[in-house]
């Protein structure tokens, strides 16, 4: 399987994850089956129904996390060189030419994505446009309202 590239902060809140899945989710939802299996009729039953549904994306989660987790890279960007180029981890500093708006984001691995706190996809059409340019350079990035042109302000390695 393919690497997965994960800042260090991604790793963390994955293992957090795990941990409260395996540790307080689990027993709570083992314990909900448990109850349910007490009222008798499981053909009709749904709270035993809905325990066992809840179980399951319980496990699959679980399977998911640890499947990540043992195939992630951990990119830790404050031991890289500092070479001024945007690369995974990086947080950049961008200008958009067209509005005059000015926007911070930090290139992040596809789990750890927010867009409300201005975390972004390696994946995404911005990330993939902003990689391996340095500051002061212009981009245009694809995007589903049409070309845009940025102007890279500052390539930070936080």
């Amino acid at each position: 399987m393919n690497q997965i590239p994960m800042t260090l902060n991604g790793v963390e809140k994955l293992r957090e994850e795990l941990n409260k899945l395996k540790t307080i989710k689990r027993p709570r939802i083992i314990a909900s089956i448990a109850e349910a299996r007490e009222y008798g009729d499981l053909k009709e039953n749904a709270e035993y129904h809905a325990a066992r549904e809840e179980q399951e994306f319980c496990e699959s989660r679980i399977k998911e996390i640890q499947i990540k987790l043992s195939n992630a890279q951990v990119i830790d960007i404050t031991q890289l060189p500092k070479t001024g180029r945007v690369i995974f981890g990086a947080t950049v500093s961008v200008l958009n030419l067209s509005t005059d708006e000015k926007f911070t984001y930090k290139i992040v691995g596809d789990d750890e994505a927010d867009f409300k706190k201005n975390l972004i996809s390696i994946n995404s059409p911005m990330a993939r446009g902003l990689i391996s340019k340095k500051s002061n350079e212009t981009t245009m990035i694809k995007t589903p309202g049409g070309d845009v042109k940025y102007k890279i302000l500052d390539v930070e390695y936080l």
